[in-house]
Order: C-alpha cells, then sequence, then structure tokens
C-alpha cells in the first residue's frame, strides 16, 4: 500500500522490523503514544505543501471535484452543505455515522467556496494528489533548515530512502531493512541523489496488493491498475501500459486547457472594467453631491433639509449601484480564480506529473476543466456608467420644503426599451413625397416617462423589396424625454422601420410603413355637366360617361349616363377633394374661355 512520504512520518521498532510489520504515526505531530515526532525539525515549508485548513504538511491529499487539494481528514472534519439519502430525501444529522456513508454528501471548499459532491464511498474515494505528495517529500529534501531524522528508530540521521516502502532510513536500519525478507528486494535510493535530481519520482503502489506497481490503466472502467488487478478483475476489460495510454489521455487535458487559458485574459480585462465602473460610479455620485451642495448652499434652515434629501437619495442609488458591481466583481474574481487554478493543476500535472500520476488525476481534472469552458459569464459591467444614467436637474420642481418652493431631483432612471411607445399615424401611413411624422416617447423600466432627453436614439428606414432604397430620417430631441421623427419617402411600397435606443428595438419595432403613391390632382373641371360648363359647345367632353344627342360629345342634365350631381369632368368622381382616379385623357373645349377643360396625361 502506498504510504505519505513526509505528511505522515513513520517509526517502525527493530522488533517489529523483523515480523515484517510496519509501525505509523497518524501525522506529523506526534504519534501513538501523543509523543512529537522528530521526523522533520524547523521546517519552512511552501504553500504548495501545506494544507490550507490545518496549516500542516499535507496527510494523505485529496483532490476536491474543484481541482482544490486538502487533507483527508480536514474534508471529513467539514460540516456538510446539504446531506441527501439515496431515494433523495435529507438526511437527519442525528444518524449515525454508518447511515450517513450511504447519503450523498455535499460539502463547501474551504478555498474557494464551491459546492462539490462527494463519492458514494465518501472521502476515501476522492482522487489522492500524488503530485502534493511529491512536494512535500521534496520540500523535506531542500529545505536547509530541515533535518530528516530515521523513520524506523526515530534517532539516527536519514542517509537513505526506500522507493517501496517511502520510509527515509539511517545506515544502520537501511541494513536491517535489506536482511528482510520482504524487503531485500525493494531499491533504496541515497537522499543527496534525490537531492540533486530537484524533483521526486516514485512509483505508486497498488492498494490491493502490497508491493505491486500501479503499471496498467483500464479504460472501462477509468482506473489505473497493477498486474494483479488487471488479471484478477479486469480479464476482459480494455486495459493497458500506462505509457501507451497516457498521451491519449493528457492530450485531452491539453485541448480542454486550451478551451480554458484564454478566458483568462478576458476575465483579467472583465475585473479591470469593472473597478473602473466601480470608480466611475464613486466618480459621478462625487460629483452630483457637488453639485447638489453647490446649489443648496444659498437657502435656509428648508434648503438645507431638502440638500440633506437630496444626498441620501444619491447615496441609495450609489450604494444600489455599487452593490450590483461589487456582486459581478465577486462573480469574476471567483470564476478567474477557478479558471486559473484549473490551468495552474493542469499545467502542473502535465508537465510535473508520471504518466501514472496524470492517468490517475486525469478524470477530475479533464471534469472540472470541461465545467470552466462551458462557464459563462456577463463580461460587462452591470451598471452603465455614461453620465445620464445619474444626474441632478437642477430647474426640476421639488415640491414645498417648510412651506419654501424647492428645486432640483436627483434623476437615476435608466430608459427600458421595451417600455417605450410610438406615438402618431405617421408610422403606419405615408404618402410618397409628402412628410411624415411620429413621436418616440422613452420611459423607464416602471412604465414613467424618462422626463429628460439624450438618449441615444436611432431610425432605420428601409423598402422591404429593394434593399437599396432608403429613406433618410431626422430625430429632434424635444428634452422631455420624447423624440420627433420626420422623414419624406421618395417612391411608394412597404418599408421596415426600425426605431432602436441604445441599440435596442423599443416597443413594436421594427414596424411596417405603407407609403401610397402621391397625390393626383384634378386636370378637369368641377361641373354640373359638360354642357353648362362650356356655353353648350358641341365638342366639349366628360369622362363621368354621360351622352347627349344632336352631336354633343359631352354629358348633359337628364341624359343617358350622367351621374345626377356635380362632378370632376377628368374622371367623374362626384367628389370635389378626391384623388384624380382618371385612366383616359381629360378633354376640354378651347374655343369658351369659361370651359378651358385640361387634357389629362397619364
Amino acid at each position: 500500500m502506498q504510504k505519505d512520504a513526509t505528511a505522515s512520518l513513520r517509526t517502525m521498532s527493530l522488533n517489529n522490523e523483523k515480523e515484517g510489520d510496519v509501525g505509523k504515526f497518524s501525522a506529523t505531530g506526534s504519534n501513538d503514544d501523543g509523543k512529537k515526532s522528530k521526523g522533520i525539525r524547523e521546517c519552512v515549508v511552501n504553500d504548495k505543501v501545506v494544507c490550507r485548513v490545518c496549516k500542516h504538511f499535507y496527510r494523505d491529499p485529496k483532490i476536491l471535484p474543484c481541482l482544490h487539494t486538502f487533507c483527508a481528514e480536514c474534508i471529513r472534519q467539514l460540516e456538510p452543505f446539504s446531506v441527501s439519502g439515496i431515494n433523495g430525501k435529507a438526511a437527519l444529522s442525528q444518524e449515525p455515522p454508518y447511515l450517513r456513508d450511504q447519503h450523498a454528501v455535499t460539502i463547501l471548499c474551504p478555498e474557494c467556496d464551491s459546492e462539490v459532491d462527494l463519492p458514494p464511498t465518501g472521502v476515501d474515494g476522492l482522487t489522492p494528489d500524488h503530485l502534493a505528495l511529491d512536494e512535500v517529500f521534496l520540500e523535506t529534501l531542500l529545505s536547509e533548515n530541515c533535518e530528516l531524522v530515521c523513520d524506523l528508530c526515530n534517532e539516527g540521521d536519514a542517509e537513505k530512502r526506500c522507493a517501496v516502502c517511502s520510509v527515509n532510513l539511517c545506515e544502520f536500519c537501511c541494513q536491517a531493512h535489506r536482511r528482510q525478507k520482504k524487503t531485500s528486494s525493494h531499491p533504496v535510493q541515497r537522499l543527496q541523489d534525490l537531492k540533486a535530481q530537484g524533483r521526486l519520482s516514485r512509483p505508486l503502489l497498488c492498494t490491493l496488493h502490497a508491493g505491486e506497481e500501479l503499471r496498467l490503466f483500464c479504460d472501462s472502467c477509468d482506473l489505473a491498475l497493477c498486474r494483479e488487478c488487471a488479471v484478477a478483475g479486469h480479464r476482459d476489460h480494455q486495459c493497458g501500459y500506462a505509457h501507451d495510454v497516457v498521451h491519449r489521455h493528457g492530450d485531452r487535458i491539453r485541448q480542454l486547457l486550451r478551451g480554458v487559458q484564454p478566458r483568462l485574459g478576458r476575465l483579467e480585462e472583465a475585473l479591470r472594467a469593472v473597478e473602473r465602473a466601480q470608480g466611475a460610479v464613486q466618480a459621478r455620485a462625487d460629483a452630483v453631491a457637488h453639485d447638489v451642495q453647490a446649489f443648496c448652499r444659498g437657502y435656509t434652515r428648508a434648503l438645507e433639509a431638502h440638500c440633506q434629501v437630496l444626498l441620501r437619495r444619491v447615496e441609495a442609488v450609489r450604494a444600489q449601484r455599487s452593490t450590483q458591481l461589487h456582486l459581478q466583481r465577486a462573480q469574476l474574481e471567483q470564476a478567474l480564480t477557478d479558471a486559473r487554478t484549473g490551468v495552474d493543476f493542469a499545467e502542473r500535472l502535465l508537465t510535473c506529473g508520471s504518466e501514472v500520476e496524470i492517468l490517475s488525476a486525469k478524470g477530475v481534472t479533464a471534469r472540472r476543466l470541461a465545467r470552466l469552458a462551458e462557464a459563462e459569464y456577463n463580461l460587462h459591467p452591470a451598471v452603465a456608467i455614461d453620465d445620464g444614467s445619474l444626474c441632478f436637474l437642477p430647474q426640476e420642481s421639488a415640491g414645498e420644503v417648510g412651506g419654501f418652493p424647492m428645486f432640483g431631483v436627483i434623476h437615476a432612471k435608466t430608459v427600458d426599451p421595451s417600455k417605450c411607445v410610438i406615438q402618431g399615424e405617421g408610422l403606419q401611413r405615408g404618402r410618397e413625397g409628402q412628410r411624415g411624422e411620429f413621436t418616440l416617447v422613452c420611459r423607464d423600466s416602471s412604465g414613467e416617462p424618462m422626463g429628460k432627453g439624450g438618449e441615444a436614439v436611432m431610425v432605420s428606414i428601409v423598402h422591404k423589396d429593394r434593399k437599396d432604397c432608403t429613406v433618410d430620417s431626422m430625430v429632434t430631441d424635444n428634452g422631455d424625454g420624447s423624440y420627433s421623427v420626420s422623414y419624406t419617402p421618395t417612391e411608394p411600397g412597404l418599408y421596415s422601420v426600425w426605431v432602436c435606443v441604445k441599440a435596442q428595438h423599443v416597443k413594436g419595432s421594427p414596424f411596417i410603413l405603407t407609403v401610397r403613391r402621391k397625390f393626383r390632382r384634378h386636370q378637369g373641371t368641377f361641373h354640373c355637366c359638360s354642357f353648362c360648363s362650356s356655353g353648350g359647345v358641341k365638342e366639349a367632353r366628360c369622362n363621368c360617361g354621360g351622352t347627349m344627342p344632336g352631336g354633343y360629345q359631352g354629358c348633359g342634365h337628364g341624359h343617358k349616363g350622367h351621374p345626377g350631381k356635380p362632378h370632376w369632368s377628368c374622371c367623374g368622381s362626384v367628389v370635389e377633394g378626391s384623388e384624380c382616379v382618371a385612366l383616359g385623357m381629360g378633354l376640354g373645349s378651347p374655343r369658351s374661355p369659361r370651359s378651358r377643360l385640361r387634357t389629362v396625361e397619364l
């Protein structure tokens, strides 16, 4: 069974060694008798070898799904965030430990506060962090203030190390170790040689078969195996040597790593943008407060009271928006920390880990990197930093305070394009060559009018069938939250009208505008009949369809086809203010100055 190299320093008595047994210290702090261990003296360590919970060397380090490492015992002592039974019901806190093992337990990571689920087998089912064990032992070798003593006699200075048992030995105990039948074949290395290498490379041993090294990997079970495991329980599975399959799983981790690494820069830039937004909000709030104070300085006690009301309003808005930005900043910081932790761990695993170590941790690493690569974040500040979203309006009436009229209000409204409305018929119907108008009224999220202008309003009018046919529009800011829009179409047809505020469509946009052809004026005479209007000229004609006998080409009262009421000679329409609908030529009498019926050319 693989032993902890440094976090769990051990002592073996010579009597026990003769029987082939190994006695162990439970931790770096003390042995079974409660006495302090001499295994490590006055060590100064780096962060990679110290558990963030107990502040000691790692002891049986385990990797949580968020890729943070803690001692197994430290994880067991964490309070469960939630415990649910196999049937989904909440577990009772007073249940005995042997029943709690049957529940799905969720804990909060002490490092990042992420909710992580423990395996069904509990803490023992978590992936061990072999890199952390290597770092612990390497720290004890490289530290100048660290003195190692023999793990067997606990007295002599350690000079060598058994690669299988992972114990430090003095020269005397090393000879005894080699004389034992069970340990005679174990490779022993000098500590000075290990220190000169700069990194620790040790075999990983099977937890089920003593002395057997993990050299195989089962793709079916996603598990590192020894030869005995492969023969006993994985005979029909897809197994292979670790050095043959590690490149495939390593490439998968590298692929996931490439998906997460670019997010570091974006998250850092987004974090800086939020920090700038926080400063802008604070600076703008300070500027508005200064304006309020300057405006209220000349007033009496009532004006001072009004000034305090205004300042409290500014502070409330600033606090609200700062809270939003603070929350977003915390989320981005956590996202950046998670991404950096995943990248650092994966890079360290691929750079420093052995083949088996990579395969042992590849499952939890790949799942974490995949989750980080799929995460989505809002990379833009949650609060607009433009001056219009928070400003002071000194000319606005603020009612009365103590009987004195007050002016000056805080404007902290933000326009909501989905609440903006269009007024006027000029957005639905238009006439070729005639000016059309409509009005846009901006409102906030509660539906109240903005009361002030300055919004970015965009209007686009494009022919639906001819995309190259556009109509220029003019937007006029009325200063009260409304905007007048005018346009003059040059061609009839259906148009698509986009009305946007801050690059977002208003309610109902895009609209359909129907432009009718240009109004046709009558080219004839509005008369009772052509006989009367021409003074009896036989050649005078009318397009109403009426006829007269005696060689007259026009209409007359009481004769066939006469409409029975005044009408236009050019088209026969009986409505004086109507549009001309003539399809032929209008006729007139050139001989009568009173008629002068004009020709209509279509």
